[in-house]
């Protein structure tokens, strides 16, 4: 026990704790002082929030919420750890689940060959469509920022002209609703019953797998090490052997392949066909969350967690009487105050690294000099 608590560095973990604690007292100051500023009394607020939050219907909705924010949240941290900027993963998912849900509309195999089916294909067109952008980036140079931003314009234009009853979608009895044609009830993917809470979604458990790989896959493998090494030094990667370009794509379509996954879990578990309401911005969302973890698989799952809380306390302040703008202004402090906070604590670790090596090389100077003394005595 002894030798396992000499092995652990007090001060780095002190500083890994520091951070998000610093930025979450900064968030609900801030947060307050809004709340404040629009006559609101903000403890009041948050004892509501928590309140309401906590309640098993909302724990339910939390869950369900998280779900795809967090397989949002790992398709783009895939590319954040090769210093890659996937700001495509909004048109990849919706691009993939769009043509998943054609297939499985058009499947007549049973349950068990269907839903594997519908989940590789989705994966397939993500994947394909984040490889476009690591093809331009690779042999044209062209910044996967600027290409991304733009197949996201590409994806949502293909989607609205083959959605329209007359190319591959259906109007509904009431004739608002353009979808593509129902999954049919085989298709589905199972749910945990919660009672008069709702339905769990069975689809937790694959992100919960996703999740599992990507620690192992980037942390305990020599392609994730191939993979995090170009993302710190390219010239340093490319001097050990390591190929750059083939890094970059790899990185680009597997993190096409789990943006794919962002839209089974409401169309397996929840709408079961692609319609014009199918939800939106979640890849944005994904960037956030991504940013709130560190990239780190836990702390991704904790950020899904926190959005999915907030999205649903503040969707009732609104019901209270509370401004609807408050959800943005909450979630926008949050990411702030995270990114702000680790920035911080960053530059305090180096000070304090730099101050620890600069003792002990004046230890080691000052043992130095005692030694040529006493040599020469």
């Amino acid at each position: 026990m002894k030798k396992l608590t000499s092995r652990i560095d007090k001060e780095r973990l002190l500083l890994g704790m520091a951070a998000p604690v610093l930025a979450l007292v900064a968030a609900l100051v801030i947060t307050a002082l809004v709340l404040l500023a629009t006559g609101k009394d903000p403890f009041a607020a948050f004892s509501d929030m928590v309140t309401f939050g906590t309640a098993s219907d909302s724990q339910v909705y939390i869950l369900n919420k998280a779900t795809t924010y967090y397989l949002a949240g790992i398709a783009v941290a895939i590319g954040f750890r090769m210093n890659l900027f996937n700001i495509g993963v909004d048109g990849q998912y919706r691009l993939a689940a769009f043509v998943a849900a054609l297939l499985g509309g058009a499947l007549t195999a049973p349950g068990w060959l269907a839903i594997p089916l519908i989940v590789l294909c989705a994966m397939a067109v993500g994947a394909l469509w984040a490889s476009i952008a690591g093809i331009l980036k690779v042999t044209r140079g062209v910044s996967e920022v600027i290409s991304t931003i733009m197949l996201n314009a590409i994806a949502t234009a293909i989607i609205g002209y083959l959605i329209q009853p007359e190319q591959l979608g259906q109007l509904d009895k009431a004739g608002t609703l353009v979808s593509t044609k129902p999954l049919p009830e085989g298709s589905w993917f199972f749910a945990f019953d919660a009672g008069p809470a709702g339905e769990v979604w069975g689809f937790v458990l694959v992100a919960i797998l996703v999740g599992v790989l990507y620690w192992f896959v980037l942390g305990r493998t020599r392609f994730g090490f191939d993979l995090r090494a170009v993302g710190q030094s390219e010239s340093a990667a490319s001097a050990s052997g390591v190929s750059v370009k083939k890094m970059v794509a790899t990185s680009m379509i597997l993190s096409g392949a789990v943006a794919g996954l962002i839209g089974m879990p409401t169309l397996l578990n929840d709408s079961h066909h692609f319609a014009n309401d199918f939800p939106l911005g979640i890849g944005f969302t994904g960037i956030a969350i991504a940013l709130l973890g560190r990239n780190h698989p836990v702390g991704i799952a904790l950020g899904a967690l926190l959005w999915g809380f907030l999205e649903r306390t503040t969707s009732h302040l609104e019901l209270q009487g509370y401004d609807k703008e408050i959800l943005g202004v909450i979630q926008g402090v949050i990411v702030l105050c995270v990114v702000i906070a680790y920035e911080v604590v960053r530059r305090f670790g180096l000070k304090r690294q730099q101050q620890r090596v600069g003792a002990e090389l004046a230890a080691q100077a000052a043992a130095a000099r005692t030694e040529k003394q006493e040599v020469a005595r």
